[in-house]
């Protein structure tokens, strides 16, 4: 059974942290399959470490600071996957696969000494929890948090087709020439995109703003794994779709999305009453950037959904 809340307000509970996790500071290295990959914890406290995962395939970290005052009863763990950010820049493009981003968190939890936490992805860090929890089984996984999550790209991109159909004529225009002329590399192409970019991505300010100028994003890894554009998929993730898989998931989980999301509310509703007791929100005003743009009530949904699993 799905519950779907629409919050209009942050609601900010205290709740019994879990004892009996490692204690966990500062910053520092793991050896990854790969190379070494940068990570950073944020606070502390008795309750499970929740482990963020950011988005691209190919993004940072950088962003996730935001989580950093859920730090007052947990260890909060971010990282910069391998390739991104902080974390070693192997040119060997074979690495840029999903299985080895799952051995890779499997790495960071084994080194960190990680055997009970909370996980949260979004966007392509929704889509590496998922089907971290499904390849591996999820031990120690006590909760499970898919925000704006990538399940089904087939579905992502029928719905990214319904918001670009909603888009001035002369931006369809100049988006479907340029796809259609292999040319999406090209200024126009870039200018257009940004049309569907402010009203399903960033839309509005950000009220939280997070600069690394040492911390790079990865453009290789994003074109290679996903494509040129958030609407137009043509690498390694195309075919992705775990919805069939998703009735497997068996910790407490939530999904949560923005109201004018790319990850589009009635999809994610449709995913989440897939998976057996799973909670669902829409975050009302924001797009896909929900958290750095609504971070209060974001913060809060996060910090009651733990509080009431531990």
């Amino acid at each position: 059974m799905v519950r779907m809340i629409l919050f209009a307000a942050a609601v900010l509970l205290s709740g019994c942290a879990s004892a009996g996790v490692k204690a966990l500071s500062g910053s520092g290295f793991i050896d990854a399959p790969g190379g070494p990959v940068w990570y950073e914890v944020m606070g502390g406290g008795d309750g499970a470490t929740l482990v963020t995962l950011h988005g691209g395939p190919g993004s940072g970290s950088c962003s996730f600071q935001a989580f950093a005052p859920l730090g007052d009863e947990r260890a909060v763990i971010r990282y910069d996957q391998l390739g991104t950010g902080r974390s070693g820049r192997p040119t060997d493009t074979s690495l840029w696969n999903r299985d080895r981003f799952v051995a890779e968190l499997d790495a960071l939890r084994d080194q960190l000494g990680l055997k009970e936490i909370h996980l949260l992805g979004h966007s392509w860090g929704g889509s590496l929890a998922a089907y971290y929890v499904l390849q591996t089984g999820g031990e120690g996984v006590r909760s499970l948090i898919l925000s704006s999550p990538l399940i089904s790209t087939p579905k992502w991109i029928e719905d990214a087709n319904l918001l670009r159909a909603q888009l001035p004529a002369e931006v369809r225009a100049v988006l479907d020439a340029h796809e259609r002329a292999g040319t999406t590399d090209s200024k126009e192409y870039q200018k257009a995109s940004e049309v569907f970019y402010d009203r399903h991505v960033t839309r509005g300010a950000a009220v939280e703003n997070y600069d690394c100028p040492d911390a790079p994003w990865n453009p290789v890894i994003y074109e290679q794994m996903w494509g040129p554009t958030e609407f137009y998929a043509t690498g390694s993730l195309k075919d992705f779709d775990l919805t069939d898989r998703l009735g497997d998931i068996a910790m407490p989980t939530l999904f949560i999305t923005g109201e004018f999301d790319e990850a589009r509310p009635e999809t994610v509703a449709e995913f989440a009453a897939l998976v057996p007791g799973a909670q669902f929100v829409v975050i009302p005003g924001v797009a896909h950037a929900s958290y750095t743009r609504a971070p209060d009530l974001y913060r809060g949904i996060v910090r009651e959904f733990i509080d009431g699993v531990e």
